[in-house]
């Protein structure tokens, strides 16, 4: 894989500015059972379906569980003209950063 641009979650700002967006492509039960505020969620397996849903023109942090996943997407998404970096580390070490996470559904949410 070529080199992909990263992050660290301390790196990002702790809320995200207009512009820059937080892909979370992680499967549905583990987005349901926590994720970032405001994420836009696009499940790895989706991406090439839903690139239309992708603003050309914002920045992208692309996170998954622990950053495997995310790195794929990102070499795809910047091999297709958008400005993307994988969130090193993925929402383990944003949850281990005290970084906020929410769940659907009113339950107590957890990274899985």
């Amino acid at each position: 894989m070529p080199n992909v641009p990263t992050v660290t979650v301390a790196e990002l700002p702790e809320s995200l500015p207009d512009g820059v967006i937080l892909l979370d492509v992680r499967e549905q039960d583990e987005w349901d059972a926590g994720h970032a505020p405001g994420a836009l969620h696009i499940p790895m397996g989706e991406v090439t379906a839903r690139l239309d849903e992708l603003p050309a023109d914002d920045e992208l942090y692309v996170v998954c569980r622990v950053g495997g996943r995310s790195a794929r997407v990102t070499a795809f998404l910047n091999g297709n003209g958008w400005d993307a970096r994988n969130v090193d580390g993925g929402m383990q070490s944003w949850h281990q950063a005290g970084r906020p996470i929410v769940a659907d559904a009113n339950a107590e949410p957890e990274i899985i």
